[in-house]
């Protein structure tokens, strides 16, 4: 999900590519660190094995099955139903308009759900596991957590339909740029996914050759939406507390539901290296979460009727989450 502030720097922004007043959508670092590829590990694996490792260094993603345990899954099931005010014995509640429109125009009527700060949410953010996956990623214990959505896309159906044979592809980094922009993304299956139900698909294909890529593409192609002709396709099988961990120099997008009555349910969840010297976006982070607000930028418009703010109590944060807001710094 591409943030202007982040391609296009300026002197407002930290090395780690935030602004003061917008966190980019997948932030990481800038300048000539170490790709993510190409990292030559000094800390122990803790919850990747060495095959994983491989497969993330080759393919670009990694999935690590029951990563989160099913009960902390449901908790943030059962909130979105509430929160969308959809229930999931009815299908009929489940095709209202989309409260605002959102400017990254691929990500319309893709079953975003804009709540951003429920305790459910951070609930699995602060999930050890997780943790431990990113600084597997990372090879670094200093990190940040992007305060990111959750997902919940019923069967396209209806005016959901018009446009959705193939869902979409795209890259949330523009891979035009020299060095290439470093960034992690995931996502926590919160149900079952693939098949018929869709969910996320990617081109590692393309990855393997990213180096080279961009310069044989044609004039005036876009560096955000890659021509996948010639190369596979492939849709990710997720269950529930399955997480899947891709690098942003990986092509990627949702396919759609074509099931006729299953519903995918999915979290953003990311990590970045801390920087809690940036005073600025330290504070806005925190105030996003304080107050219950959403981040901004082109691929997060909020949620008008302010449900999460008027409905539920602020979450709280254990040690660990603490310093993954950047409350508390990493000693």
């Amino acid at each position: 999900m591409p943030n202007p502030d982040y391609l296009n720097p300026n002197p407002n922004q930290s090395k780690l590519g935030a602004t003061i007043n917008d966190e980019p959508a997948h932030p990481g670092v800038r300048g000539t660190a170490v790709q993510l590829k190409d990292i030559q590990k000094t800390l122990p694996l803790r919850v990747l094995t060495t095959s994983d490792w491989q497969d993330w260094i080759t393919k670009g993603f990694v999935v690590l099955r029951d990563a989160v345990p099913q009960s902390i899954c449901e908790s943030v099931v059962d909130m979105l139903w509430q929160f969308q005010k959809m229930d999931p014995a009815d299908s009929s509640t489940w095709y209202k308009p989309q409260l605002r429109e959102i400017q990254m125009k691929e990500l319309n009527n893709t079953g975003m759900v804009e709540v951003y700060n429920h305790q459910s949410l951070w609930n699995t953010r602060q999930h050890p596991l997780i943790y431990d996956a990113f600084v597997d990623i990372w090879d670094r214990e200093d990190l940040w957590v992007v305060i990111d959505r959750a997902n919940l896309n019923p069967p396209n159906k209806a005016a959901r339909k018009a446009g959705s044979d193939q869902g979409f592809i795209h890259f949330d980094v523009d891979v035009s740029k020299r060095p290439f922009p470093i960034s992690v993304q995931g996502v926590l299956s919160l149900g079952k996914q693939g098949g018929e139900i869709g969910g996320f698909q990617c081109g590692p294909s393309i990855f393997q050759e990213i180096d080279t890529w961009w310069e044989k593409q044609p004039l005036g192609s876009d560096p955000f939406k890659p021509d996948v002709t010639g190369h596979a396709i492939e849709n990710i099988e997720l269950d529930a507390g399955d997480f899947l961990i891709w690098n942003s120099l990986l092509p990627h997008g949702v396919r759609p539901n074509r099931s006729s009555d299953q519903v995918r349910m999915a979290q953003y969840i990311s990590m970045y290296p801390a920087d809690f010297d940036n005073e600025p976006v330290r504070k806005a982070r925190i105030k996003t979460w304080a107050e219950q607000t959403h981040p901004i930028g082109i691929a997060f418009p909020g949620d008008p009727r302010e449900f999460e703010r008027r409905n539920y109590e602020v979450s709280k944060l254990n040690p660990l989450g603490r310093k993954l807001l950047g409350v508390d710094p990493w000693d």
